[in-house]
């Protein structure tokens, strides 16, 4: 029987193992951690009962991912449930740029943009199903819906401050920054629509979902998958060399490239161990999980029933912010995101004290505290909201980097969004899922489509391992 190992049981290395093993493969995985799920984990952070995602919260991404439907998660226990509003941008004036599931509702809100609002999304939105494999999969390849691509991907190649000049609202402006600022790049950079507009097509297409009971539902919806066909799974296995590892056909990675050059070391060819070593790391994050009683007292009314909320005030505030964090520098006013996952699925709070998930955009490596800067933002669109919490817990860049090797300094998109990494992954080439030996395969977030739990990274590198073993399988059919 063909067998493979996947070291790393993050939301693309269980993608990869559960893929393989439906295709018929005899599969091992090994997490270094007790549990599998890397940023798709949840837990009891502050109080009993309440429940907080630890990385990986909203999911836009997630349902029209073409490897979950693969796997046909719904059928494993994961259900995706969605808020009134998706996401919502305040203003210090008490507006905001307000983002519903429908184009057209969008539209109507963003006023006098609302036409050009329309036009930029609404095509793909309306061609999302046909559009998501070749958005969500490796740049340089023959598309199987070319026109379709090149009508979406056209505007993704503008710095997201100049596709901004598209609207005239200061409303709209900033409900597209702060989109945007998904990226953790500067906004003024090339390709700086391209994360933007693909969370915004995704999301209009299925919502900004999260998943009942935390996103630790997906890794267990993978799980089951996984041992339904046969499939292993071992935790706290620490694999540091490659001769740790068991035989097999294949082996997969769910690793950021600078651990498997140390894993493999010499038997990589010498160019791929340079582009490893040499693999350049984004800007981190500093999360604060709150206990809030009755909820933010937003100001905005939308903001109250969004399940996401940017904090960063106008276009020009979000882009300096942005800028900074890559430079090295903390801003006074750093791009928070706000999670309110509670208001799409309840089983997360406890009576009525609500569990709210916040992180700011810091330096990579930040070794600073964020908590007052995080709670000033919080308070200045929403007075008043420290005198509701009652717990908070911090996860500092480092304490992402000790939960999880691929988060160096704190950076949970494993890797810089730069324009060679878009375009090509980890290292310059047509095969971003090879690491140059064969039958070895990488498939974490510094693959293509990139960061997200949507595991397409794992997807792509399982349709790698099988065409290099020239399997007669595919990945698409029941799970």
């Amino acid at each position: 029987m063909t067998t493979a190992v996947v070291v790393g049981g993050g939301p693309n290395g269980l993608a990869a193992a559960a893929l393989l093993a439906r295709a018929g493969l005899r599969v091992t995985l090994l997490e270094a951690a007790e549990e599998t799920g890397g940023g798709t984990r949840t837990g009891e952070a502050i109080l009993p009962g309440l429940l907080h995602d630890h990385c990986s919260a909203i999911h836009p991404m997630g349902v029209t991912s073409p490897a979950f439907r693969a796997l046909e998660l719904e059928r494993h226990g994961l259900r995706w449930r969605l808020p009134e509003v998706d996401c919502v941008h305040p203003l210090d004036d008490g507006s905001a740029g307000v983002l519903l599931r429908s184009v057209d509702d969008t539209a109507r809100l963003l006023g006098r943009d609302g036409d050009r609002y329309r036009a930029l999304v609404g095509p793909s939105v309306r061609h999302w199903e046909s559009l998501a494999a070749d958005v969500m999969g490796p740049l340089l390849r023959v598309p199987a819906h070319p026109l379709l691509l090149a009508r979406f991907g056209a505007p993704t190649v503008l710095p997201a401050t100049v596709l901004a000049r598209l609207f005239r609202t200061p409303q709209a402006r900033a409900l597209w920054a702060g989109v945007a600022a998904h990226a953790f790049r500067p906004l003024s950079h090339p390709f700086g629509s391209a994360v933007g507009l693909g969370l915004l097509a995704a999301g209009h297409a299925a919502g900004w979902a999260v998943a009942e009971g935390g996103s630790q539902a997906i890794a267990r919806g993978m799980e089951r998958v996984l041992r339904a066909h046969g499939g292993e799974i071992h935790t706290g296995v620490r694999v540091t060399r490659h001769d740790q590892l068991p035989p097999a056909d294949v082996t997969l990675l769910d690793l950021d490239p600078a651990q498997i050059a140390r894993l493999y070391g010499d038997r990589l060819p010498p160019r791929v161990r340079s582009a490893y070593r040499r693999y350049r790391r984004g800007p981190g994050a500093f999360k604060l999980d709150l206990a809030v009683e009755g909820g933010i007292p937003w100001t905005n009314p939308h903001a109250r029933r969004a399940g996401t909320v940017h904090l960063g005030g106008p276009l020009a505030e979000v882009a300096r912010a942005e800028k900074d964090i890559t430079a090295g520098r903390m801003p006074d006013r750093p791009f928070v995101l706000v999670g309110q996952q509670y208001l799409a699925d309840p089983t997360r709070s406890a009576g009525n004290v609500h569990p709210v998930w916040a992180y700011a955009h810091v330096p990579h490596g930040y070794d600073g505290d964020a908590t007052d800067a995080i709670l000033s933002q919080l308070e200045r669109f929403a007075p008043g909201t420290r005198d509701r919490v009652l717990g908070t817990r911090t996860t500092r860049p480092a304490d992402f980097a000790a939960a999880n090797p691929n988060f160096t300094g704190g950076d949970i998109l494993t890797g810089a969004e730069t324009v060679p990494r878009l375009v090509l992954g980890a290292r310059p080439t047509f095969s971003p899922y090879s690491v140059g030996i064969p039958g070895v395969f990488l498939c974490s977030a510094a693959t293509p489509p990139g960061p997200g739990a949507h595991g397409m990274c794992g997807a792509g590198a399982a349709e790698a391992a099988l065409h290099h073993l020239q399997h007669p399988s595919s990945l698409s059919g029941r799970a």
